[in-house]
């Protein structure tokens, strides 16, 4: 979906004229994105589903976004209470970590120490892969405390992308789902959950063929790479890897 975007607001639960209004009633909306029309009347500007949807997240709300793989939960990395929230949505172990979700290449190293060339998070990003650091200390200790680790996403998706860019920090990201259910590629099938968030963004359908998520890979170890989770990009991402980095793989380090 392209940067611009006309969008249509759609209150699920209650009826509001405008997105702007809409920004102003919790819990639950929905928003829906639209590609750009002909005749843009009757359209607000993409700009004020981003403007409700930062507003949510910097009142330390949850919200669901679409990406490039699946739908997510997003709230803000650096906010305590708000990822402490996003377990609960869930019904997430608090075990089981998250991944931060950034706008740009350069961001990672301010949140990540990173152990690669400059080139290959470029060859790979934006894209459907999570890339594994271990975590620098200017992250949110509160976010995933046992381990020294994080997964980094930059999805190539423009509007989750500005999100983040809007909001000047990371995002922490999760599935939109019951936590071990099936992952979710249309807003309609994580329904139940639409209470508990102040903004549900609808960019559509997204492709059953992403369901699988991004694929996920520990680059923590210098020169190595370990696959934790295949996901949709598996084969494509160990080419570029091995083939133009010359990483080879680790089976023996544990996220």
């Amino acid at each position: 979906m392209n940067s611009v975007f006309k969008v249509a607001a759609e209150m699920m639960m209650r009826s509001s004229s405008s997105a702007a209004h809409a920004c102003k009633e919790l819990p639950s909306k929905v928003l829906r994105l639209l590609t750009p029309a002909p005749h843009p009347g009757g359209h607000a500007d993409g700009a004020e589903i981003l403007r409700c949807t930062v507003k949510a997240l910097k009142e330390g709300h949850v919200v669901a976004v679409p990406t490039d793989t699946i739908y997510g939960l997003a709230c803000l990395a650096q906010n305590s209470g708000a990822v402490k929230r996003i377990y609960g949505i869930k019904g997430r172990n608090g075990h089981k970590p998250l991944a931060i979700c950034v706008g740009e290449i350069h961001d990672i190293y301010k949140y990540c120490k990173v152990k690669v060339k400059e080139e290959l998070l470029g060859d790979l990003l934006p894209g459907p892969v999570t890339l594994v650091f271990e975590r620098s200390e200017v992250l949110n200790t509160d976010l995933n405390p046992f381990t020294s680790l994080v997964g980094v996403r930059i999805p190539d998706h423009a509007f989750i992308r500005r999100l983040c860019q809007m909001c000047g920090e990371p995002l922490a990201l999760t599935s939109a789902n019951i936590s071990s259910h099936t992952s979710t590629v249309d807003v309609h099938e994580f329904q139940e959950l639409w209470p508990k968030l102040a903004v549900v963004v609808d960019g559509g359908p997204i492709g059953d063929q992403n369901r699988l998520g991004s694929t996920v890979v520990d680059l923590s170890v210098l020169g190595k790479y370990r696959i934790i989770r295949p996901g949709c990009a598996q084969s494509s991402t160990v080419d570029v890897l091995e083939r133009k980095y010359g990483l080879s793989e680790d089976s023996e380090n544990d996220l």
